[in-house]
């Protein structure tokens, strides 16, 4: 059964009022993204430290992918995750998750969920969360 512990990232965002605003993979391997929140002026900033497996999908693919089991631990309009068991985590290299866990620590499975795109990360390292000024555009 997929399990969903949900994650307390330290500002408001409802998942159907979220996107994600930005997205790089920087040359130590590590990501970082940034989210939309309730709050015009803030954004959220998600970074993870090393090597990193990620999807980036539509909501719409997300909610169609077969799981087995029902999912549990599901929170409307929560946004962000550490799940067990997925369907995306175990289709992931057992051998990849082998070295990286040699070298970094064993991995884990996060999830982003938003109206739009949803954020699957597997990695060793845990999200960091940092509250950012959101950017004007001008």
């Amino acid at each position: 059964m997929t399990k969903y512990i949900p994650i307390d990232v330290g500002l408001a965002i409802r998942a159907t009022a979220s996107d994600l605003c930005s997205f790089s993979w920087r040359n130590d391997q590590s990501i970082e993204a940034t989210f939309g929140s309730d709050d015009p002026g803030q954004q959220l900033k998600i970074t993870f430290a090393g090597p990193c497996i990620v999807r980036l999908v539509d909501e719409f693919p997300l909610s169609t992918e077969r799981e087995d089991d029902p999912n549990e631990g599901l929170v409307s309009e929560h946004f962000a995750y550490r799940v067990e068991d997925a369907t995306f985590d175990k289709s992931q290299s057992e051998a990849w998750k082998t070295v990286v866990g040699l070298h970094f620590g064993p991995t884990c499975h996060y999830r982003f969920i938003t109206g739009n795109t949803c954020m699957d990360v597997v990695s060793p390292s845990e999200p960091v969360f940092t509250i950012i000024a959101a950017e004007t555009g001008a």
